[in-house]
């Protein structure tokens, strides 16, 4: 019986990745460089440990910059391109269902916390969530199954009682680390990836009801 879902934040509930590229790739240009979406893809759903775009093109291309005005320049186009997404499609009515189903709802992101709390507050959807795991709460972060496996234990299931929903590969490497059921719904940038197996694909969150997901693993809402 499926009692937990948990989902990922950045690109799955709300598509920051298609304008974190989009803001870095056209930074990149202004210095001659072309970021391609393989070498971004590298950051996605995870750390900026294997690669930073901040401080790459002063690092691997000699680009003299400061760093601190070019990190104030991209977070500001960020900002202002954000201020026209809104929540997925699906994912309020999935929230919606599982708290109506009385399923506990876990958030696993490999972001800060303090990076998620505004737009939690700014969709209205932070009290739907039973357990917030973060980059803070965690050594390591995805497609480390660390997230994931503290996500199980803060809701009090077992990873067959779950399911994950994801949109990057190494969030779904993470998910199914964990043993957890894992459904991908790609954005605009993580459709252009490679993916591992082990996991459901849907185009859309908007075409399939949570009742019907859950069909997938010959399970029922209870």
């Amino acid at each position: 019986m499926i009692k937990a879902v948990i989902f990922d934040f950045d690109g799955t509930i709300i598509d920051t990745e298609t304008a974190w590229y989009n803001v870095f790739r056209d930074a990149y240009k202004e210095h001659g460089v072309d970021l391609t979406l393989e070498k971004y893809s590298e950051c996605l759903g995870t750390s900026l440990h294997s690669f930073n775009p901040y401080t790459h093109l002063s690092t691997h291309h000699n680009i003299p910059i400061d760093l601190d005005e070019f990190r104030i320049k991209i977070q500001k186009a960020h900002t202002e391109r954000m201020e026209k997404e809104a929540i997925r499609p699906g994912i309020l009515n999935y929230l919606e269902t599982a708290k109506e189903a009385g399923l506990k709802i876990g958030l696993a992101t490999s972001s800060e916390k303090a990076w998620i709390d505004k737009f939690l507050d700014l969709l209205d959807i932070r009290d739907y969530f039973d357990c917030f795991c973060t980059a803070d709460t965690v050594k390591n972060v995805k497609p480390d199954p660390e997230l994931y496996n503290q996500a199980l234990e803060c809701l009090g299931v077992e990873a067959s009682e779950a399911i994950a929903i994801e949109d990057s590969p190494n969030g779904s490497r993470a998910a199914v680390a964990a043993g957890i059921h894992t459904i991908v719904v790609k954005n605009a940038i993580t459709s252009q990836l490679p993916f591992d197996k082990g996991h459901h694909t849907y185009d859309s969150l908007e075409t399939y009801t949570l009742s019907d997901v859950l069909k997938n693993f010959t399970q029922k809402i209870g």
